[in-house]
Order: structure tokens, then sequence, then C-alpha cells
């Protein structure tokens, strides 16, 4: 599981464009780099995603690297600025028990619910929950959504301001 956040936690990707446009380029470097996302929620401020590695779990370090690299100069070309720092770091974790694997998966599709963004985790557009909704069988689905998360130690002190995606 890996969780980065904007430097300062400002909302530089605040718009459904901004949004949209780095979720695409998280989905990119994960296919580049062999990472299988299992489940991934993008703000304005911080992400989220939980992925399996095809084979070469150290190329995680080069795809942060370059996910962070190409979206921090686009979003400061965007915005008219140079050398602003965009990205202030990022924390991974990796699973190695189901039952931590499965509550994390619960964690990232209903992270947009936690933020008080949406009532529903699939009503979020740039969250794996509709996507996870359809593509599991029901008993999986219901499995992962009905796990306690409150008890899991994830960085994520981040505010998501309310208008931070419309």
């Amino acid at each position: 599981m890996v969780t980065a956040g904007t430097h300062n936690k400002l909302p530089l990707f605040r718009s459904p464009e901004r949004l949209a446009w780095l979720t695409e380029t998280l989905f990119a470097g994960a296919q580049e780099h062999g990472w299988q996302l299992q489940a991934w929620a993008v703000f304005c401020n911080h992400y989220h995603f939980v992925a399996i590695s095809d084979g070469n779990p150290r190329s995680l370090v080069t795809f942060i690297r370059e996910l962070h690299s190409k979206t921090g100069h686009e979003i400061n070309r965007l915005d008219g600025v140079s050398d602003r720092r965009v990205w202030f770091q990022y924390w991974d974790s990796h699973l190695t028990y189901p039952k931590s694997y499965y509550a994390r998966l619960s964690y990232v599709h209903q992270n947009a619910v936690r933020h008080g963004l949406v009532d529903t985790p699939s009503a979020y557009p740039w969250c794996s929950a509709g996507w996870f909704e359809v593509k599991a069988s029901k008993p999986f689905w219901n499995r992962i959504m009905l796990l306690p998360i409150d008890r899991l130690s994830v960085r994520d002190d981040y505010e998501v301001p309310s208008d931070g995606w419309r």
C-alpha cells in the first residue's frame, strides 16, 4: 500500500480535470512498471493505492519517482510556477497477511466517504470503489466493504476540501 501527499498538504489537484489526469497518470505508471492496481483513491492533496507487483517490487521506487516528477512538472507548468515542490513524500507498506491486505483494500475503497466527500464510496469518480463493486463477486465485495477500518494505522491526516473535486 502506498500513500503520498502534496507538499504542505496543498490542494494542487483541485479540479475534476486535474484529478482525472493524476489518476490516468497513476494507471499508466503502474502498468509501465509492472504494478497491478487493486484499489486506489486520488484526492486534491494526496492519494492511496494498493497494488501487486508483477515480479520486481523494487520497481516501486522508480514508479513513484517518475509519477511525482511528471505530475509535479505538469502542475507547476499549469499554474505558471517553477521550482515549486509539489510532492512531500510517500509511505509504503508491504502487505503480507491476507487480513491486513483486505482491510487496506476496504480502507482505500471507502476513503472518499471517510473524508466526507460522498455518502457512498462508488459516488467518488477518482476511486476504485465503483470499479470494485462491478468487478467483484457480491460475497467478496461484502467481505471487503464490511471490514472494520477504524483501527488501521494509515497515514491520512489530510483535510480534503469538500469542493476539492467538483
